[in-house]
């Protein structure tokens, strides 16, 4: 060891070794310390953390790591520190300083050491990335690789990655890509968007197709196995010149298989690419094939307007071409523009026959659309047999949409259309064999055979066809039995009964056609319309009790609510033959549908009951039945009939007679109907001269009748009152009017409850109970209840007292309740008060004391004048005619 030289300047020690500043006096314990421990990382690691906050000279701190790493050169602390150190000193120097090969060599000593350090490896090749050191660096990363252990590869390599993208070497950055992929699948993606951006596409495309065909690959970026295949396919058919590696066409038809909800997308994708190709042709060929094979209308559209717009891009391109070309189109050139126009129209005049073969290919067993494509052949009679042909047999009954019979029948027409009945009768047979869904279709197919036939006049085969169609088989069926044929159960079809009487109604006898209706009503199939049109067919022949045997054995077959329109003609039609000859079997007749008639059909019953016994029965007869009437009908209906039955009483008794008929009107009717009939019953009285009648019906009809919702039945017993009453009544009419307005005002029934209460002080305020009393609350609760009820008890009391209406100077009491006229007196007399408020309430206190001695002294001081009317005629009803001719 060389003598150090000892200078003293200042009061300050300092050591040099060869010219060069070793330490200070204050270094001195810890150049001691490492001397004494020259192998103890701490006294090392102090010694430099001592000259950091001293804040020496960055020679020195290197001098002394390199002292440490001298002695301890296998410590990965140190090592880490002091490159760490040394790369800060060169934040601000330039990349082209020396030092940074100083820093370089540093790294390269410590991996001789530190080479299975993958942070070492990192901090190194950051550094030579910043000096922009491309080979060294891309050396260097290669070194870490080989160094490293496998599993710390992925720590390296995005370093690595990032480092190749900086610069513009695509070829090594394909070869780094790749060897990177063979560490981890999960870059192929990022590696893929990189070949794009360099424009390497065919690569692209080989490595997008790994991917989509890895069934176990999960995206990075969340894409889905469907997005890698669109993409892949955009890519290839956009690209067609860039793209060799793959097979385009079954790429992309592998996904046509794969993928079906994105047919359309992939078939244009495929002719995209021949079209950017040049392959025109070829392009056309997919294009075809696309719209014949797609299965759905959206694919379709998809599919025919680029088609569409291929062909008119083609065409105007080639006009464009035609029209720069120097001396003018010739003939060929002129042709050729022809055949592609043309083409294009043939494309556009398929539209509807395509789009209707794709909805075949989506449900082959849709009938309307079979139909339909035929109606497109129109004009190609061989086209459409074919169609028809294939139809019939393609179209499963069980799976049908519409009716195959129908197929069958427009099969038929054709034929017969063309003239050839013959061709047209073997498809009938054939579709009287076929296998159909229903009985009625096949019952549709007869009537259409013979219809056919009686459109060219051959009334006997169609009358031989109809007795084919409804012969029963050799063994009883059930027509509802799903395990038999449907030509077994035919024969009960109603369709072919109602047809083969129509024939034989218009064409046949008499006999043949009563057999076929007789037939009907045995196999039990007929309907409420069967029985009257053969009820009338035998009226018509003038079999008038035929007739009616038909109706009673339709009676037998039904009941009600089918059984109405049959007794309803029933009976109009037996009224009109017999009229009053047969008079008790016609009362029978109604007695027995009415027995069982449900309300809702008795009402026109009843009156045609009554019409008959008007015209050739009794009166009396006919008045019973209205008053049944009156009682069978449904509410909603008894007002009418009311007044249908006060009208006929009218005038066959006389108006006197409807008394009892208004009094039950009123008590059945319901409240609105019922105050409308007490208004006519009063004006009734009022026409007659009976004023105490018509008041006191007044006074039954006011309880209601509330003030507030029915004020013009008050206002009319106010004229009423004004014009034949006198003061006495019209306070009457008003107490009344007060009593009913209370009786429906719950509020005044409250405060009338309350105001008694209070006078009466039985009950308690809430104020005065103390809150923690619950059984105090209880009771004064009790209370009041009790207070409100004792109230409306007395109210009720006093509207009770104006039920009873005597009137005065008659013997006529017409009321509900049992108050006697001298109770009313009683009450009156008791309350004098209740009859001093006038119409509009005004009267002083004066009047009303004057009033009650009135009242007390002599209740009756007015009486009444008696005026002389005369009678109305309407009083005799029918009997007044009589009078008048005596």
């Amino acid at each position: 060891m060389p003598d150090l030289d000892v200078e003293e300047s200042t009061g300050e020690s300092r050591k040099k070794f060869g010219g060069r500043i070793l330490f200070e006096d204050q270094d001195l314990p810890y150049e001691e310390d490492i001397l004494r421990n020259p192998f103890s990382l701490k006294c090392w690691l102090r010694y430099i953390d001592h000259k950091k906050q001293t804040k020496s000279h960055c020679r020195q701190i290197n001098t002394i790591y390199e002292r440490a790493l001298k002695e301890l050169p296998g410590s990965y602390k140190l090592w880490y520190n002091y490159l760490r150190y040394r790369r800060k000193q060169m934040r601000k120097k330039c990349v082209t300083d020396p030092a940074f090969e100083d820093l370089n060599n540093c790294f390269e000593r410590a991996l001789v050491f530190m080479h299975k350090m993958p942070r070492i490896w990192l901090d190194y090749c950051q550094t030579l990335v910043d000096q922009r050191l491309i080979t060294r660096t891309r050396k260097t990363f290669d070194r870490a690789l080989r160094s490293l252990p496998v599993t710390q590869h992925d720590r390296i390599w995005p370093l690595y990655l990032s480092f190749v993208k900086m610069h513009n070497i695509p070829e090594t950055s394909v070869r780094a890509y790749r060897r990177y992929l063979k560490l981890d699948q999960s870059g192929r993606e990022a590696f893929i968007d990189y070949l794009r951006e360099i424009d390497r596409l065919d690569v692209a495309a080989t490595q997008l197709a790994i991917l989509v065909n890895d069934e176990k690959f999960v995206s990075i970026e969340n894409k889905s196995n469907h997005q890698l295949w669109t993409e892949l396919c955009e890519l290839i058919s956009k690209n067609p010149g860039k793209v060799h590696s793959l097979q385009v066409d079954p790429i992309i038809r592998q996904g046509i298989k794969r993928y079906t909800d994105q047919v359309g997308a992939l078939w244009c994708s495929l002719a995209e690419y021949y079209i950017r190709a040049g392959h025109f042709e070829k392009a056309r060929d997919i294009y075809e094939e696309a719209v014949v094979t797609v299965k759905t209308v959206r694919d379709f559209t998809q599919v025919f307007d680029a088609y569409a717009q291929f062909e008119e891009r083609a065409t105007g391109a080639k006009m464009e071409e035609l029209a720069a070309k120097a001396g003018g189109p010739t003939e060929d050139d002129d042709l050729e523009i022809e055949l592609r126009l043309a083409r294009f129209e043939h494309l556009m005049d398929r539209r509807p026959l395509l789009v209707n073969s794709v909805l075949l290919r989506q449900n082959p067993h849709n009938v309307h659309e079979w139909l339909k494509r035929v109606e497109l052949y129109e004009g190609q009679p061989q086209k459409q047999i074919e169609t028809f042909t294939e139809a019939v047999r393609t179209v499963d009954p069980k799976l049908q949409t519409g009716k195959l019979f129908s197929i069958w029948v427009a099969f038929a027409k054709f034929y017969e259309k063309n003239k050839q009945l013959d061709d047209a009768r073997m498809i009938f047979e054939k579709a009287l064999e076929a296998r159909l869904s229903k009985v009625e279709e096949l019952a549709a197919v007869w009537c259409e055979y013979a219809e056919m036939e009686l459109r060219h006049n051959d009334v006997e085969r169609a009358v031989k066809l109809m007795k084919r169609a409804t012969a029963p088989p050799p063994q009883k069926t059930h027509y509802f039995d799903e395990s038999e044929p449907i030509q077994n159960r035919v024969y009960k079809s109603l369709k072919l009964w109602s047809m083969f009487a129509d024939l034989e109604e218009s064409f046949g006898t008499f006999a043949s056609c009563k057999a076929v209706y007789d037939r009907i009503v045995d196999l039990k199939i007929a309907t409420p319309q069967i029985i009257i049109n053969y009820a009338m067919f035998l009226e018509e022949n003038n079999y008038f009790e035929e007739a009616f045997k038909a109706y009673e054995k339709g009676l037998s077959l039904f009941k009600w609510p089918l059984v109405y329109d049959i007794w309803n003609t029933y009976l109009t039609k037996f009224i009109k033959r017999y009229g009053g000859k047969k008079l008790e079997r016609a009362r029978d007749l109604f007695e027995q549908c009415l027995e069982s008639c449900p309300a809702k059909f008795t009402k026109n019953l009843y009156l045609l009951y009554a019409k008959l016994e008007e015209e050739h029965g009794l009166a009396r007869h006919a008045m019973n039945i209205y008053n049944r009437a009156t009682r069978a009908v449904e509410k909603d209906e008894m007002y009418a009939v009311f007044n249908i039955y006060i009208k006929k009483a009218a005038e066959l008794y006389g108006v006197t007679h409807t008394r009892p008929i208004y009094e039950d009107a009123i008590e059945s009717l319901p409240e609105d109907r019922a105050r409308d009939m007490c208004l006519r019953f009063a004006e009734l009285e009022k026409k007659l001269g009976e004023i105490d009648r018509a008041r006191a019906i007044y006074a039954h009809a006011s309880h209601i009748c509330d003030p507030r919702v029915h004020p013009q039945f008050w206002e009319v017993w106010k004229d009423f009152e004004v014009r034949h009453g006198n003061e006495d009544t019209v306070r009457e009419m008003l107490r009344i009017k007060r009593a009913v307005q209370a009786t429906y005002n719950t509020n005044v029934n409250f405060m009338s409850a309350q105001m008694l209460a209070a006078s009466s002080g039985a009950i308690q305020t809430p104020a005065d109970i103390t809150a923690g009393d619950s059984m105090a609350l209880l009771e004064a609760k009790a209370q009041r209840l009790a207070a409100e009820e004792e109230a409306q008890r007395q109210l009720m009391t006093a509207g009770g007292a104006s039920r009873t209406v005597a009137p005065k100077g008659g013997n006529i009491s017409f009321v509900r309740g049992e108050t006697t006229q001298t109770q009313s007196a009683t009450i009156q007399a008791e309350n004098p008060d209740e009859i001093d408020i006038d119409d509009e309430d005004e009267e002083d206190d004066a009047d009303d004391a004057e009033e009650a001695e009135d009242a007390e002294s002599a209740p009756r001081k007015k009486g009444v004048t008696v005026e002389k009317q005369t009678v109305p005629s309407a009083v005799f009803g029918s009997l007044a005619k009589d009078d008048d001719d005596e």
